[in-house]
């Protein structure tokens, strides 16, 4: 099934990776990150199980990594020098068929993780030291690393989607990762509300800092020194929840059940695999059994997505998308 427009159309390849099959994978709500490694391997987290998935791009599962985070909730793969690294943000929470899917009670223990790709943890990012978090809890989202490779200082911004909506900046320099400061939003275009992800556009000629602010529908941009500089998309985005890059798009994963191409001015190129009215169903991204119960949806269609949270995109242009929901699903979108 081929879906998009002229210029930018793609083969849907549904059910595209090969998750073994288990009890885990079956009843897991999936709600994960995805990345896309320099060897064009495919990194994405498990729907139940604390472990990462690596796949190479025909979706054979090329191996595991075993962690102790709650969730892979947001992957983000960096270089320096010869070696490549994941940061995983970690919200700290999951829902779980034990519990009918819920939300988890007590304070999530939310922190950011960088490690090797064989599974060694180098660095650990937990919560700052801010009022806000007296009380309040931390639940980290997304992780963006400005590369010296990419001419970048080694910043590291961290989004509190899940928490305070808070954008937090650390340095990668420091042994501990020290917190170099916060935005949230009152700086520029009003106060974030679920930023979901964080990434660092480095198309133009001045790198900038991309929020995805979901619950206000938009995106924020800044530069890497925190200073605000524009709103994009309140007139086209519905709920930005990551991001990608193949050459000058940017691939902008929406929850509320499409991707939105973006060009290099931020201007809507297109949307693929639109179905915005099955978020209006009931139990949405899910469906309801007979006791009211979340329970695996039936309502998958290809060509069209549900509920798109993690995507991620190759050297040849392919695009991976994760959804969220129970039972998960992974498609592939290969460039025409």
């Amino acid at each position: 099934m081929r879906i998009g427009t002229d210029g930018h159309s793609y083969e849907w390849i549904d059910n595209w990776a090969e998750i073994p099959d288990s009890a885990s994978a079956r009843t897991g709500w999936a709600h994960p990150g995805m990345a896309v490694s320099g060897d064009d391997e495919v990194i994405t987290f498990h729907h139940g199980d604390p472990t990462v998935l690596v796949f190479d791009q025909t979706g054979t599962l090329l191996r595991t990594i075993a962690t102790n985070l709650t969730e892979g909730h947001g992957i983000t793969l960096t270089r320096e020098g010869d070696t490549e690294y994941l940061w995983i943000a970690d919200s700290g929470a999951k829902r779980l068929p034990q519990a009918d899917y819920g939300n988890p009670g007590g304070m999530p223990m939310g922190q950011v993780v960088k490690m090797t790709l064989d599974g060694q943890v180098v660095l650990t990012l937990t919560r700052p030291d801010l009022e806000v978090y007296r009380e309040g809890k931390y639940q980290p989202t997304s992780v963006a690393v400005n590369e010296e490779r990419f001419g970048g200082n080694g910043d590291v911004w961290v989004a509190d989607g899940y928490g305070q909506s808070y954008v937090h900046r650390y340095s990668r320099f420091d042994k501990n990762g020290k917190y170099l400061g916060s935005i949230n939003g009152e700086e520029g275009g009003g106060r974030f509300a679920t930023p979901h992800s964080v990434w660092i556009d480095y198309r133009k000629a001045e790198p900038e800092l991309y929020i995805a602010d979901r619950t206000n529908h938009r995106i924020q941009v800044y530069d890497v020194e925190g200073a605000f500089k524009r709103v994009v998309g309140s007139d086209f985005l519905s709920s930005p929840s990551a991001f990608a890059r193949d050459g000058d798009l940017l691939i902008v994963a929406e929850l509320r059940a499409r991707l939105a191409l973006l060009d290099e001015k931020d201007q809507l190129v297109c949307y693929l695999g639109a179905n915005e009215t099955v978020c209006t169903k009931e139990g949405w991204p899910n469906m309801l059994n007979a006791s009211g119960t979340p329970a695996r949806t039936n309502r998958l269609e290809p060509g069209k997505f549900n509920s798109p949270h993690g995507v991620g995109a190759d050297s040849a242009g392919n695009i991976y998308v994760a959804e969220w929901l129970i039972g998960g699903r992974m498609t592939k979108l290969a460039k025409v």
